[in-house]
């Protein structure tokens, strides 16, 4: 599955093929040149040097308006995270069994994740940026100490569903497909477990006040769980849970609200503190109902609140962006994609989304107007993940191409 990775790479200004090409013979017919260049395997060499050499079909990509491309993974890649204290370096993983801290400036390696036995799905910076953790589908987990790039901790749980640094504190939340969520203390490694349904636990998110975090069964259920105490505070499930799998989860910035999504195409207002439903918000692909087979099949891949505005962002598999108002609980706006939307990330200071699908393409969208602010493209395979920095200038992006880029968000207020 290996494919060589995307540096530029011009052959007629690259002096080792130069050497290689040069036969010093003007005479020299083309089978003779095609014999002398057999030895040189370009679909090989990405495997022996890591600067990465592309092929012809890479190199007639179309529109690029990236401003980096990090061509290091060998596979898809899965997830990618920014520190939060600099926004200057990334982390990645992907399915080459991966993951990579880098320069986001200038796409330098710091160090390289190494020792996963699996795809790399999880990877994310702790909140004050001195540690690094890479978490593979095997259940394999690794913590790094960023400053000396030496790993500090490792340990091996169930099948890795997600992962989540406490947001004041050097703790890591994981969710296992057992149902279970671990929690630990780093480097300590000391440790509480939450049990579970029974069934995956498929999403999960701490609060902002670090006592307590919500997370989502492949059952349909939330559980909001008192860290400290290790009991589940409350249980949503049945009528009021959803009626299949949680695919995301996401709070306000005061904790107050928690919006969950879920493959049976709903997304659900929760109040934290009595675990209240407070509306449903499903998509309404048409004023002609579908069938509810094709309703069921439209799934929620993201949601999110904006901090400026009473709206929320609901993101469905169909492609359609909606832009609920939380106030009157109505859609405010409808925006289309033409494919599935996998991501989507609120500016933290303004009213505007950004999305990624799997056209490999980021969009901003206005969410006061609905309209769409501008696209950009580079990736030729789907984008599997996507981060904005802080002033939302910068997006880094994980693509099924191999490949993450950087992406300078373009805006005329900026």
């Amino acid at each position: 599955m290996d494919n060589p990775e995307e540096d530029s790479l011009n052959l007629y200004e690259d002096e080792e093929i130069i050497e290689v090409i040069d036969l010093g013979d003007t005479e020299q017919t083309a089978e003779d040149l095609a014999e002398e260049l057999e030895d040189v395997d370009l679909a090989e060499a990405g495997n022996v040097d890591d600067d990465g050499w592309e092929t012809e079909d890479e190199m007639e990509s179309e529109q690029d308006d990236s401003e980096l491309t990090f061509s290091k993974h060998k596979g898809s890649v899965f997830c990618v995270s920014l520190d939060p204290v600099s926004n200057s370096l990334a982390v990645t993983g992907g399915e080459d069994d991966r993951a990579f801290v880098w320069s986001v400036s200038d796409g330098d390696v710091l160090f390289e994740c190494t020792g996963h036995k699996d795809s790399v799905t999880c990877a994310a910076f702790s909140s004050d940026s001195k540690l690094v953790v890479s978490g593979d589908m095997s259940g394999l987990i690794k913590v790094w100490n960023v400053e000396n790039k030496e790993e500090i901790w490792s340990f091996e749980v169930g099948d890795l569903e997600w992962l989540e640094w406490h947001p004041c504190a050097p703790v890591l939340l994981a969710g296992t497909a057992d149902g279970n969520v671990w929690m630990w203390k780093i480097p300590s490694g000391e440790c509480k477990t939450f049990q579970g349904p029974n069934c995956q636990a498929t999403s999960g998110k701490i609060l902002p006040d670090g006592k307590r975090a919500v997370v989502g069964y492949e059952d349909g259920s939330l559980r909001l769980w008192d860290l400290k105490q290790g009991n589940a505070v409350y249980v949503i499930k049945g009528h009021d849970g959803h009626q299949g799998a949680l695919t995301s989860v996401a709070c306000n910035k005061e904790g107050t609200l928690v919006l969950t999504g879920s493959v049976d195409g709903q997304a659900k207002l929760f109040n934290t503190s009595t675990g209240k439903v407070l509306c449903s918000f499903s998509s309404e692909i048409s004023e002609a109902k579908d069938s509810m087979q094709e309703q069921d099949s439209n799934s929620v891949e993201s949601v999110g609140f904006c901090n400026v505005l009473p709206l929320v962002a609901v993101a469905y598999l169909d492609g359609t962006l909606a832009i609920y108002d939380m106030n009157s609980q109505s859609l405010r706006h409808r925006c289309k994609h033409e494919v599935g939307v996998v991501h989507l990330q609120w500016e933290e200071a303004s009213a505007v989304i950004s999305t990624c699908n799997l056209a490999g393409v980021v969009t901003l969208w206005d969410a006061r107007s609905g309209v769409m602010m501008s696209e950009y493209h580079g990736h030729s395979a789907e984008i599997l993940d996507f981060v904005l920095n802080r002033d939302a200038s910068v997006a880094v992006t994980a693509g099924g191409d191999h490949n993450a880029k950087v992406f300078c968000l373009q805006r005329p207020d900026r």
